[in-house]
């Protein structure tokens, strides 16, 4: 068999040795040292936002940041369907409950009518917040993802929460340098997140970062990923808190990683183009391109298959095992998740569509030309 194509995997050709060496040469290898305040500093500046905190990867991002936004044990958070589980997860780590919204068509995110909707049929406006009719839980917050490297339709979403006392928190792991009506994805709501994972575009082979423009919101973040240590000299605690801190060694990764990106988006277009071009020669394929205003990373290039034409996508993707070519499907629905099976939804349709058609690509940075066009030979013939 020819050698395996993964789906996404790190491109290592910059500084990453040299930074590393650093660490242990300084002996700054644990969760304090200059790499950490640097590559904080630099991710802000490169998203535009004045703050950011590093924490150990993507979930502890996402579980601080809805602590600091408000959310507590009993309230309920408005999330999309179509999303890594980590996303939901987070909202359960709060003691909160997650409201599944459907997605729309175009940029995968969550749907900004179905959400009006929803809040407004089925909610009221009470003096203790938006509270759920049906549960009596308190809406506290929105949780919109922007999926796959392609920037959600945010501005509606931050409309409809202005009409009502919800904060906003963007899932935005999957989206560094992604672009949404000219402005860099991340610093639109009250705070954002990223994911710094093995398969991210930028990857500190683990890690995440939560981004604001709010002061004491980054302040009190800071607090919660440190053990909530209040007192400089002795160990005075104020509150249960976390030990979610990055080390120097995973930043000092993350900062080579960095000084690429702009080379990683670019590898990761061209791959999307190639592909949209050479699969457009095909019956029955739909990818997954970027709306109008949206600029996207395509950190997964991923296409709708339809059935008629290729049958079933479980199929196909074990079928691509066997040629070692690694394809992925789409993220399940997570409404349909054993362990969120019974929380409430709301019009839930187009989520599952995509996820019944949708397969993701080889689309590493550092894939070649040769491979995908392995790809996509394996592809033309793999039609019925």
């Amino acid at each position: 068999m020819s050698t395996r194509i993964p789906n996404a995997v790190p491109c290592l050709r910059g500084n990453e040795w040299t930074y590393l060496k650093e660490c242990l040469d300084t002996n700054w290898v644990s969760s304090a040292g200059p790499f950490v305040d640097r590559f904080e500093r630099e991710v802000a500046e490169r998203v535009g936002v004045p703050h950011a905190v590093a924490v150990v990867n993507g979930s502890a991002a996402l579980h601080i940041a809805l602590l600091a936004a408000g959310v507590r044990a009993g309230d309920a958070v408005l999330v999309p369907s179509l999303t890594f589980i980590a996303t939901v997860n987070a909202i359960a780590h709060c003691g909160a409950q997650p409201v599944f919204m459907d997605v729309e068509a175009v940029a995968w995110g969550m749907d900004p009518d179905k959400t009006a909707d929803f809040l407004a049929r089925e909610c009221t406006l009470e003096a203790a917040g938006v509270v759920h009719r049906a549960t009596g839980r308190v809406v506290r917050a929105m949780l919109p993802v922007h999926l796959y490297g392609h920037p959600c339709d945010l501005d509606p979403l931050l409309a409809v929460a202005r009409s009502y006392p919800l904060a906003v928190v963007e899932d935005a792991a999957e989206a560094l340098g992604a672009r949404y009506r000219g402005r860099s994805v991340g610093g639109d709501g009250l705070a954002a997140c990223l994911s710094f994972n093995g398969n991210k575009i930028v990857t500190a082979g683990g890690g995440g970062m939560v981004l604001t423009r709010d002061e004491a919101l980054a302040a009190r973040v800071r607090g919660l990923t440190t053990q909530a240590r209040a007192d400089a000299i002795d160990y005075v605690h104020t509150e249960v808190a976390f030990n979610y801190r990055l080390t120097n060694l995973q930043a000092a990764l993350g900062v080579a990683q960095l000084e690429q990106l702009d080379a990683f988006v670019s590898a990761k277009r061209e791959t999307a183009r190639h592909y949209t071009e050479a699969l457009g020669r095909l019956d029955g394929v739909e990818p997954f391109t970027e709306a109008p205003w949206a600029f996207s990373t395509y950190w997964m290039y991923s296409v709708l298959l339809d059935p008629a034409a290729w049958g079933d996508r479980r199929a196909l993707i074990g079928r691509g095992q066997g040629a070692g070519i690694e394809l992925r499907p789409l993220w399940y629905p997570t409404h349909r998740q054993p362990a969120f099976r019974d929380s409430p939804r709301y019009r839930v349709e187009v989520a599952d569509r995509l996820h019944a058609r949708g397969v993701s690509l080889p689309c590493s940075s550092g894939i070649t030309a040769a491979e995908r066009e392995r790809v996509v030979a394996f592809l033309a013939g793999a039609r019925r």
